[in-house]
């Protein structure tokens, strides 16, 4: 019986992650150090991901997918990323790009669209910009109606997948007086005319990924226009709200390699004639990040179970959000401080390790983000038992 509490998965997810353990053993793993020390995007693993069926298992059979449910994926971008943070994170990508296509695009976008990602063709999630990160309504990019179509122009920012992926979902202001209701969605193909992508990130952590701006100077078809106009802002938040989960399975991966690196080396290192296990200032850490891992992996399960389910997860999603990338933090420092002057120095796994986590705690929406919306559910809730009770 392993310490750390693990899922009682259905057959269908056990299977999917039987599987991405099993690849992410013989063949992201194995990469994981090359990829993070030359900054390479991992061309070689898509066909890989492709064969296997991870890069399209959430969409519809019927666009070439497997139907997984969405706590197969966890359970699968979860054993991923115990083996390499960076191929998970692209896993998560092709989620982000392909919900807003799959809750409301047209049958001939689903038709398009899905069938390429499924194929390993990402598409990719373009709502946030220098001036509006977490402010997502405060986006400066227009939508303004020409000819038949419309012209978009403005440049969005830290975009996963960017320069790798054809097709964007861009996010632009339609009208300019609604505020919040006056945003769109748009797919863009980067071979048009007045798109460009020209800035790579420089990254800490998760380095094979790439991550790119898009300048925008270009008129799209009226067709391309997702779901319904002025609406994309709650597409936007609906798509994040299970990005959210795919997060927090990609930081309990994270968190779970560095618990058992961490172990491993506690047990084994000798510090005054003892494994430094046996002092309880090492074991002590131990167990607490064993304890909170352990709650973080059960909120994030059940979080997923809960859009299985039918159920909005906008506040359990952003709990497991928030707690499971705070808990992976701590993991990871903890396992860094039990390897020492060796733990901080490459190449080491938890060096990389400590640097893949701290994104998690950032995109799909900040911890600060997570509080927000948790503490807006919070105050909702006093006032719908005030109004209940005539107080």
């Amino acid at each position: 019986m392993s310490v750390i509490w693990g899922p009682r998965l259905d057959a269908e997810a056990a299977e999917w992650q039987a599987r991405a353990q099993t690849l992410a053993r013989t063949h992201f793993a194995p990469l994981a150090a090359e990829i993070d020390r030359d900054q390479r995007y991992p061309h070689e693993s898509i066909p890989v991901m492709v064969e296997s069926g991870l890069c399209g298992m959430f969409l519809p059979r019927e666009f070439g997918g497997s139907g997984a449910s969405l706590t197969a994926l966890t359970a699968a971008a979860e054993a991923v990323a115990a083996g390499c943070a960076t191929t998970a994170a692209i896993i998560s990508t092709y989620q982000l790009g392909a919900f807003p296509i799959l809750l409301e695009g047209t049958p001939q976008q689903k038709a398009k669209y899905l069938g390429e990602l499924a194929r390993g063709h990402s598409i990719s999630f373009a709502l946030s910009e220098q001036g509006s990160g977490s402010d997502a309504a405060a986006l400066a990019t227009t939508a303004v109606r020409e000819g038949d179509g419309w012209r978009l122009r403005g440049e969005k920012y830290w975009i996963g997948n960017g320069g790798i992926s054809r097709y964007y979902v861009v996010f632009a202001r339609t009208d300019p007086a609604a505020g919040p209701r006056g945003i769109s969605a748009f797919v863009v193909d980067k071979e048009r005319p007045g798109v460009a992508v020209d800035h790579y990130s420089d990254k800490m952590g998760i380095r094979g990924t790439r991550t790119s701006n898009l300048k925008l100077d270009t008129l799209v078809a009226a067709e391309d226009l997702v779901g319904t106009e002025g609406r994309a802002l709650r597409l936007a938040f609906k798509t994040l709200d299970v990005g959210r989960v795919v997060v927090a399975a990609q930081s309990m991966g994270i968190a779970l390699a560095a618990y058992e690196a961490a172990r491993d080396r506690a047990a084994s290192r000798i510090a005054f004639g003892q494994p430094i296990v046996d002092f309880q200032g090492i074991s002590f850490q131990l167990a607490d990040v064993a304890t909170t891992v352990s709650a973080a992996r059960m909120m994030m399960y059940e979080a997923a179970a809960a859009y299985d389910r039918g159920e909005n997860i906008s506040l359990p999603g952003a709990m497991a959000k928030l707690y499971a990338t705070e808990v992976a933090h701590k993991a990871v420092d903890v396992a860094v401080q039990v390897w020492g002057g060796e733990g901080y120095c490459k190449p080491n796994l938890v060096e990389r390790l400590y640097r893949d986590q701290r994104i998690t705690e950032v995109y799909e929406g900040s911890s600060e983000i997570q509080r927000v919306v948790i503490g807006r559910a919070i105050k909702a809730e006093a006032e719908a038992e005030t109004a209940a009770g005539g107080g």
